[in-house]
């Protein structure tokens, strides 16, 4: 694929180590196994309500993801306590050099993501990288959740370029699907070696990380 001039990364689990989250459900008694539970149980209701031409903030639509699920040990601040672990996670150890690649052949870093700016800057700030990434941009912006068009063409709006000069990361593939029915190009980030699913648009470009998804972009 010819080199984008913007590269924009979703930010939960293509950037944030999700899997540390497990600790805080084991904090409050819930199995460390309910975190991928949640996780799709919160996408499935925020892409739902995108779907729909609903719109609520990704806290909002987690909270209500996570009390049936902890149940009876939803009780005292165990809620918060899990959702407030977002804010700590770390980076996955590919993103830093990943990015720095990136910036050093000359490319613009950007991310898009359907939880908070706030909670990215901090994500990015505590890995030394908030220098390197030009704008942090949050669905809430535009009042709907990615896989819809809007999110991706907000963004291509916000850093002033064409969609089809920039490309979305993600390890999602309905994300990169997603950008690339809006019109951007799509690169699937695919740490697992799982197979990509065939009823979604094939991505421009894959890697196993983001170092080679770097060089893949930069070429």
């Amino acid at each position: 694929m010819a080199t984008p001039k913007v590269v924009i990364f979703d930010v939960n689990e293509t950037l944030s180590d999700l899997e540390r989250l497990g600790d805080r459900f084991e904090e409050v008694g819930a199995p460390r196994h309910l975190l991928a539970t949640w996780f799709a149980a919160t996408l499935r209701d925020g892409v739902a309500l995108a779907a729909a031409g609903g719109y609520a903030d990704f806290r909002e639509v987690a909270r209500g993801a996570l009390l049936p699920l902890l149940g009876q040990l939803a009780v005292g601040d165990a809620v918060d306590r899990v959702l407030d672990g977002i804010a700590e996670l770390p980076l996955h150890a590919d993103v830093a050099p990943g990015i720095r690649r990136l910036r050093e052949d000359g490319l613009r870093v950007a991310t898009l993501t359907n939880g908070s700016a706030a909670t990215t800057s901090a994500l990015l700030g505590r890995a030394g990288l908030e220098g390197l990434v030009e704008r942090n941009i949050s669905v809430s912006e535009v009042g709907r959740w990615k896989p819809a068009p809007e999110p991706y063409l907000f963004a291509c709006r916000e850093l002033g370029v064409p969609p089809g000069e920039a490309v979305l990361v993600a390890v999602h593939p309905w994300d990169v699907d997603g950008a690339q029915r809006a019109g951007l190009r799509g690169a699937w980030l695919n740490r697992t070696g799982s197979p990509y699913p065939d009823t979604l648009m094939a991505p421009d470009a894959s890697a196993a990380d983001l170092p080679e998804l770097a060089g893949v972009l930069s070429s």
